[in-house]
């Protein structure tokens, strides 16, 4: 047992003369449990995203009843306040249980309710809750009208609640595993709106019958004193897999760079070929085959293919107006460069007071950022939407290996949340399916430097070699998949632009995800700030030439 139940065991409990069916009207138990038990409990949880900000106050936005027969949980609202004026939103669903051996995990407060003693749990530690709420999603009626709306669909055929168990060690989310074959995914942040994730998955499984994502089977919305409709759940099909396609490529690229020395390549006699530049696997020169080999390629190929597919899904709407496609405009060009402006003297003021905290080649390409600081400012400023004749989508909107499930020779996407610093508005506007394509680039961006960072020192080659190869590589990466992503989106009459509009697009993108990126790795983990500023150097000196 942790020291923190430990500490819990031996606290008096708190007494309460309520039933707990009302325990949430007593004012004297709301004011001690947001105040004296909350603020501690929630800012130690993986899920709380505001560790970095200084915690002022808790505040019960609403409850309601998880309950089905005589068996009553609570889903609590909570707006966590902070100093710096802004706020989040928390679902957390609470159990109250008497037998010890039912609260072993994420005690939140030893409790006497009318005189019996026990423990306000987290509830989802709790077998039964999770049993109950599956229940309540299998037993969902069509177009509940009810303050807590479950919903089911066809792909729910198992249901029989039989196990349940947690996924793993989730950051902003908590997934339960149920009968080894569906994932519901409880949302800890919530927002007055339902979630892109859930809107997403319904639409590509259940509108599109999109095959490569995770199929959508059920849900939970709560709708809010407000009267908007909130998401807390989303429970979709579990996809066997062998992991995500980050783990994957790092363990294809070691092989890669391996095959360097193996193969007695010459680095500097390795042709190139230009950026963006459209491939098909024949025009990959026999010897980068030969240093690769064919698999990987084949494999970017059908990535390109279910990245295409998806983007030509969501593409293909005319009746819906939160999927139907549009043309770049004055709005949209006034919000994109207010959002990117913002995030890019955020990441300014963060590379500025932090850059003590990095050396060598970081430190060198910190100082040429501040330098050219203008220079890019002004290449977010550069949008011109009247030169753009492409379509904007709903989008994936954080796409990258990571949200990528490797299946055999196959892919499955996933996680359709977006970007996890923009507001829930924000992640659904309609983008460039180039800005995905932009994404996924980065990822192997990062996959190749991470390699060369994380085991340079194996392979017998200098960094700069390495460096030197790993641009090559990245550039056929890129090409291969856009020959097959290309082709795929033209033949469905997809309008992502006419040549060069792609290459400004996916430029302007790839580097506002690297921005994005440099934040992240300055304040989580700055030896890793070398990746996104060599993404930035790289795109700036591209482009310069």
């Amino acid at each position: 047992m942790s020291e923190k139940n430990k500490k819990q065991v031996e606290q008096a409990p708190s007494v309460f003369d309520s039933a707990w069916e009302n325990l949430l009207e007593n004012e004297n138990f709301i004011e001690y449990f947001l105040c004296d038990v909350l603020e501690d409990y929630v800012t130690k949880q993986r899920w709380y995203g505001g560790k970095s900000s200084k915690l002022k106050y808790i505040e019960l936005s609403e409850y309601f009843r998880i309950q089905q027969h005589e068996e009553v949980y609570y889903g609590l609202l909570l707006e966590v306040n902070f100093e710096e004026a802004f706020y989040q939103h928390y679902f957390l669903p609470i159990a109250f249980v008497s037998d010890e051996n039912f609260a072993e995990k994420d005690r939140i407060l030893p409790v006497s309710i009318n005189g019996q003693e026990g423990f306000i749990i987290d509830a989802l530690n709790l077998e039964a809750f999770r049993k109950l709420v599956f229940e309540r999603i299998v037993t969902a009626v069509p177009n509940d009208k009810t303050r807590v709306r479950y919903h089911n669909s066809v792909h729910l055929t198992d249901k029989e609640y039989r196990s349940s168990r947690f996924m793993g060690m989730e950051q902003s989310n908590t997934s339960i595993i149920i009968n080894d074959k569906y994932v519901i995914k409880f949302f800890r942040r919530i927002y007055s709106d339902t979630n892109p994730d859930y809107e997403m998955s319904c639409f590509l499984s259940e509108i599109k019958g999109y095959k490569n994502t995770p199929p959508y089977c059920g849900s939970i919305n709560i709708v809010d004193i407000e009267g908007v409709m909130v998401t807390i759940a989303l429970m979709q099909e579990l996809v066997e897999n062998q992991g995500d396609a980050w783990e994957y490529m790092l363990k294809e690229l070691k092989m890669v760079f391996g095959n360097l020395a193996a193969k007695r390549i010459n680095i500097d006699k390795l042709p190139g070929t230009q950026m963006f530049k459209s491939l098909e696997i024949n025009d990959v020169p026999p010897q980068i085959i030969d240093w690769v080999g064919l698999n990987l390629f084949l494999k970017l190929q059908t990535l390109a293919t279910r990245t295409a597919e998806m983007h030509i899904a969501l593409g293909s709407e005319f009746s819906d107006t939160a999927f139907t496609p549009a043309h770049f405009n004055g709005d949209y060009e006034v919000w994109l460069k207010n959002r990117l402006l913002y995030q890019f003297q955020n990441r300014l003021n963060i590379v500025e007071n932090n850059i003590s905290r990095l050396e060598g080649r970081s430190l060198d390409l910190a100082e040429k950022f501040l330098e050219q600081k203008n220079d890019i400012r002004q290449r977010f400023v550069r949008f011109d939407w009247t030169k753009l004749k492409g379509e904007r989508i709903r989008i994936h909107g954080d796409y990258h290996l990571g949200q990528v499930l490797v299946q055999g020779d196959d892919f499955y996407l996933l996680d359709f949340e977006g970007e996890p610093e923009s507001t829930i508005r924000d992640r659904k506007v309609k983008q460039p399916p180039l800005k995905d394509v932009a994404g996924i680039f980065r990822s192997f961006h990062y996959a190749i430097y991470a390699t060369i960072f994380n085991s340079g020192k194996d392979y017998p080659f200098s960094q700069d070699a390495l460096f030197k190869a790993g641009e090559i590589l990245y550039r056929y990466f890129i090409g291969v998949f856009m020959g097959r992503y290309v082709s795929l989106i033209q033949e469905h009459n997809l309008n992502i632009g006419y040549t060069q509009e792609r290459i400004f697009i996916l430029r302007y993108c790839m580097l506002e995800k690297a921005v994005y990126e440099l934040g992240y790795e300055m304040n989580s983990r700055p030896q890793w700030a070398v990746i996104p500023l060599e993404g930035i150097m790289s795109i700036i000196n591209e482009t310069n030439n």
